[in-house]
C-alpha cells in the first residue's frame, strides 16, 4: 500500500489526483492533519487517516500497513527537520520498505535560502534511516512568481531586490514526476539530480514576459534589500516570512537556483512548462 502526507496541499493534492488515474484507490491511503478536508478523497475510495508530523503516534497509525510513503515536506522553517524526522521514523516503524520525500533543487546545509538547511538535514536522515528512498529535488515552484507579478500588474513595475536566474518549475510537472517515482519502474533513486524545467529567468526576463502576455511594459525596478522589506512590511507581511523572501533573493544572486538538467523531462515523458506558458495560463492581461 502506498501512504501519502500532505494530500491536501497543492502539491500533494496534485500528486493524489494522478495516482487515481494510475492505482486502484484500495491501494492509496493519505495522511492528513484534518480528515474533513479531505472528504472529497474519501469519497472517491481513498483511505483517509489523521496524521500529524508534530504528533509521532499519529504517524504511526496514519501509515501503518505502508510499503511505500510519500513524505510531502513539513511547511516549518523552525520545525521542519524535526518534523520530518518523525515521519520517517514513523515509516521506519510501521515496516515500509520505500520513502519518497519532497526536496528541493538547492538543498545545501549552507544555503542563504532558509528551507534549504531543513531539506539537506532530513536528506541526511534518509540516507541513515535503513530504507530505500528518493529524494525529489524539486525545482523552485513557479507559482511562487504570481505573487510577484499579480503585486506588478498592479504597480505597472516587478519591483524586488537584485536577483540571479531560477528554474522556475510547474507542480504540475513535478507531481507527474513524483507519480513516476512512486510506481513500479521508476529510476529516480537516491538524491535525485535537480528535477526541473528548461530555463533559469531572473525578474527581468518575467517582467518582460508579462509585458509580453499582457501587452503593456511591466517594468523592472532594483531596490536594495533593507528596502524591500520596508515595502513587504508595509503590505503587512510578518516578519518571519519576509526574511524568507530576501533570502531566496540572497541565494538566487549566489546560483543556487540555476541548475538546469534534463532528467525532469525524462521522467515525465515530455518537455516541462515553461515560465511564459505558465504565467500566459495564471495571469489575467
Amino acid at each position: 500500500m502506498l501512504v501519502v502526507s500532505g494530500a491536501t496541499g497543492k502539491l500533494g493534492g496534485s500528486i493524489i489526483d494522478r495516482l487515481l488515474r494510475t492505482i486502484n484507490p484500495a491501494e492509496l491511503a493519505i495522511s492528513v492533519r484534518d480528515p474533513s478536508k479531505a472528504a472529497h478523497l474519501a469519497s472517491r475510495g481513498v483511505r483517509v487517516r489523521a496524521g500529524d508530523f508534530s504528533d509521532p503516534k499519529s504517524l504511526y497509525s496514519s501509515f501503518e500497513g505502508a510499503d511505500t510513503v510519500l513524505i510531502v515536506s513539513a511547511n516549518s522553517v523552525d520545525q521542519g527537520v524535526l518534523f520530518n524526522t518523525n515521519a520517517i521514523a514513523a515509516a521506519v516503524a510501521c515496516g515500509a520498505k520505500r520513502i519518497v520525500y519532497t526536496s528541493h533543487m538547492a538543498a545545501n546545509p549552507k544555503s542563504l535560502f532558509a528551507p534549504m538547511p531543513t531539506h539537506a538535514a532530513t536528506e541526511e536522515k534518509l540516507k541513515s534511516c535503513g530504507l530505500a528512498f528518493t529524494s525529489l529535488r524539486n525545482g523552485f515552484y513557479a507559482d511562487t512568481t504570481l505573487r510577484f507579478v499579480t503585486q506588478a500588474l498592479k504597480d505597472g513595475q516587478l519591483v524586488a531586490p537584485e536577483d540571479g536566474p531560477v528554474s522556475w518549475t510547474t507542480h504540475e510537472d513535478l507531481s507527474e514526476a513524483a507519480v513516476a517515482a512512486l510506481t513500479a519502474g521508476s529510476s529516480l533513486n537516491g538524491l535525485t539530480p535537480p528535477l526541473t524545467a528548461p530555463d533559469a529567468l531572473d525578474f527581468k526576463a518575467i517582467a518582460q514576459i508579462t509585458s509580453e502576455i499582457v501587452g503593456r511594459e511591466i517594468k523592472r525596478v532594483t531596490v536594495s534589500d533593507e528596502e524591500f522589506k520596508k515595502i513587504l512590511t508595509a503590505r503587512g507581511l510578518p516578519e518571519p516570512v519576509i526574511n524568507i523572501f530576501i533570502g531566496m533573493f540572497k541565494a538566487s544572486r549566489q546560483g543556487e537556483f540555476l541548475s538546469m538538467d534534463s532528467t525532469l523531462e525524462k521522467t515525465i515523458g515530455h518537455k516541462p512548462i515553461t515560465l511564459h506558458d505558465y504565467l500566459a495560463r495564471n495571469i489575467q492581461p
